[in-house]
Parts: structure tokens; C-alpha cells; sequence
């Protein structure tokens, strides 16, 4: 709908007006596109890039989180984007804007998987497609790094900035994180540890290409016509979002969610302060369907194939999805009442239902 609201623009709008000075592209199929040079998150609905005929990128559009597709696009924000890109045409015509470095070219037949599923099988090569078998190469070459490759595109209400959407990356509200670091709601971001950002996507690619062992970033900001660097302390796991729903086939399925329990519950349990014990909050009918395993709301799982501890992950769901490949079977011990049982956890692999 969204994407359909901005291409059928009436031309005699303000949208309609700026659209009528660029050269509109729509990519129906990725068969033969630089995924080098256009490179973004695969499972975004819809991204734009605002590019010249140097293939310089000025800026892009776009971005999504785990609830909505749309959450963070709306057409006045378009409307920002699309100004900025002639301003940044402008300057870069003057030779006011440095030309950038093109990445490495990069195409989807290149990759053997995705081949087999799409070119061989006379089908269309799709975004999402890229994405996921992408990471499946990287899985069996051993370079796959979950944190990174996995969870994509971190959500800023972790480290606690909520964007005023239609305006850009104007701050509506700063909690946790950002706020102990003296980000304030009006503030307009500019920057992310030196590199410049100009929409919401520009922000969101630049925090993703962020190592998941990064403990400190520079939000540069515009605060009352002057120019502010806010140092951030970012917590622990704030790379860590739902996934769910990109339907990836390297991301194992265990059909059921979990809480970490305090260290106050866990000490009454005698368990490690450190350990990975979580109580089970849901369990999807799937499990129930297809027998994957028996866990029931309020069980908590202390151990995974005798782990108990793990230097990233805070549930026994986590520790699965990071440490384990899907398809894998595992042993969980689990406290039911005055029970310790060890029960089986069959995981599943993913695929894409096309």
C-alpha cells in the first residue's frame, strides 16, 4: 500500500513534483542486480536507494521491525528523503560531494544454493531469497556469525530512541541508554560514530555494520543549530530482536518462548547466577503437533546438552538459536515442580513456503 501511494503520486503534488525530477526505477527481480553495490537488509518489504548515474549512493529509504512492515515509513519522511537526495545531487554536480569508493560487484548467481532454487528452476531471484541463502553459504563454510549475520538490524527501543517517524530522525522520546547519555527528545541525528546519516535507513544500515561486540557508539546530533557528539554506552544484547519473521532457514525453530529467571529465583533453585535458566512462557501448537518436544507453560529449562552457561545467551531458547544448527536434535533438563526431567528437543529447519 505504501509503495503504491508513493508511485501513483498525483504528478501536480509536492511528492508528485519531486518525483518528476528523478528517474523512477522499480526492481521487480533481483536476476542481475549488484548486490554488491546495493547491498541492505534482504527482508525489508520495500527499500529505495537515491543514487546518480555514477552509481553513488547519497542516501536511502526504507526499514522495517519485527512487529509491522511500515513501522518506520511514512510519506511525509519520503517527501524529506527525496528533497535530500536534489540537495545532495546538487552538491555532488559542484564537486561539493566527495565521490565515494563503488563495493566490490557481487551477483546472486555467484552463490550455488540460491541458483538451484531460482535460476535453475526458472524461477525469479527475490530479495529475501538472497538473504537467506546467503547465510546458508555461510553456514557451510563456517563463516556464518549468528549475532551478526542472524539478527539483522537491531531495534533502536532497545537502547531506548523512539524516532518522531515523519520527520526523519528527529528524536521523539530517549529511555534507558540514550537518555543516561544525554540524548534529548528534538534533537535531529546526524551521524553515527562519524559516518553520515540522512533518513532512517541510512541510520539503521550504519548501526547493523556495527561489530555485536561493540560496547560504545557516537550519535552526532544537531541540538538548537549546533552541533552535538552523544557517547553511548550501549547494554548488553543490544543486537538481540525477534527474527522470527524473516522465516529464516538457518535459524533453528524450537516452538516455544522463554523468560530469564532472576537472580533472586535462581539462587533459591541453587542454580549458577550466571546460568541461562528460563522459565517457558509459551508453547506454540506446532510442538504439540508435529511432537517436537513436551515443555508446558511455567517449566524451566536449566540445561541444554549438559550447558548451563553461555557468554551471550540469557534463555535456553537463546542458547539453541545461537549455538546449535536447525534441524539439530538436544537434551534439555527441565524443573517441573519437584521433578527433574531430561527431555528431547527436536529443532526444524525452515523453508520458504513459495
Amino acid at each position: 500500500m505504501f509503495d503504491a501511494q508513493v508511485v501513483l503520486s498525483p504528478k501536480d503534488s509536492p511528492r508528485g513534483k519531486l518525483m518528476q525530477q528523478y528517474v523512477c526505477v522499480r526492481v521487480p527481480r533481483m536476476d542481475n542486480v549488484d548486490i554488491g553495490l546495493f547491498e541492505y537488509d534482504r527482508y525489508n518489504t520495500l527499500y529505495f536507494f537515491i543514487l546518480n548515474a555514477d552509481e553513488q549512493i547519497y542516501l536511502r529509504y526504507g526499514g522495517r521491525d519485527a512487529n509491522s512492515q511500515d513501522t518506520f515509513l511514512s510519506l511525509p519522511a519520503i517527501e524529506l528523503a527525496l528533497s535530500k537526495g536534489l540537495e545532495l545531487h546538487k552538491l555532488y554536480q559542484d564537486g561539493k560531494l566527495a565521490r565515494k569508493p563503488r563495493p566490490k560487484p557481487v551477483f546472486p548467481k555467484e552463490f550455488p544454493h540460491l541458483v538451484k532454487r531460482t535460476f535453475a528452476a526458472g524461477a525469479c531471484v527475490e530479495c529475501h531469497l538472497i538473504g537467506d541463502f546467503v547465510n546458508v553459504h555461510r553456514e557451510e563454510d563456517g563463516t556464518l556469525n549468528k549475532p551478526q549475520h542472524l539478527y539483522q538490524s537491531p531495534d533502536f527501543r532497545i537502547i531506548g530512541l523512539h524516532f518522531d517517524i515523519p520527520k526523519g530522525l528527529i528524536v521523539k522520546d530517549t529511555q534507558g541508554a540514550v537518555k543516561t547519555a544525554g540524548l534529548q527528545p528534538g534533537d535531529q541525528i546526524t551521524a553515527i560514530n562519524g559516518e553520515t546519516v540522512y533518513t532512517f535507513a541510512d541510520l539503521q544500515f550504519a548501526y547493523d555494520k556495527l561489530p555485536r561486540t561493540t560496547e560504545n557508539m557516537k550519535l552526532t546530533v544537531e541540538r538548537a543549530g549546533k552541533s552535538l557528539d552523544i557517547d553511548v554506552r550501549l547494554p548488553h544484547l543490544w543486537w538481540k530482536t525477534d527474527i522470527r519473521f524473516r522465516q529464516a532457514s538457518i535459524d533453528p525453530r524450537t516452538y516455544f518462548d522463554s523468560l530469564p529467571l532472576s537472580a533472586e529465583r535462581k539462587q533459591q533453585l541453587g542454580l549458577k547466577p550466571n546460568s541461562f535458566a528460563s522459565e517457558v512462557s509459551h508453547v506454540d501448537a506446532f510442538a504439540q503437533m508435529m511432537k517436537s518436544h513436551e515443555l508446558k507453560t511455567g517449566d524451566i529449562i536449566v540445561a541444554v546438552d549438559g550447558a548451563d552457561t553461555d557468554p551471550l545467551a540469557d534463555t535456553a531458547e537463546f542458547y539453541i538459536k545461537l549455538r546449535k544448527k536447525a534441524g539439530d536434535s538436544v537434551t534439555l533438563e527441565v524443573l517441573r515442580g519437584d521433578q527433574r526431567i531430561k527431555m528431547p528437543l527436536q529443532t526444524y529447519r525452515m523453508s520458504f513456503r513459495k
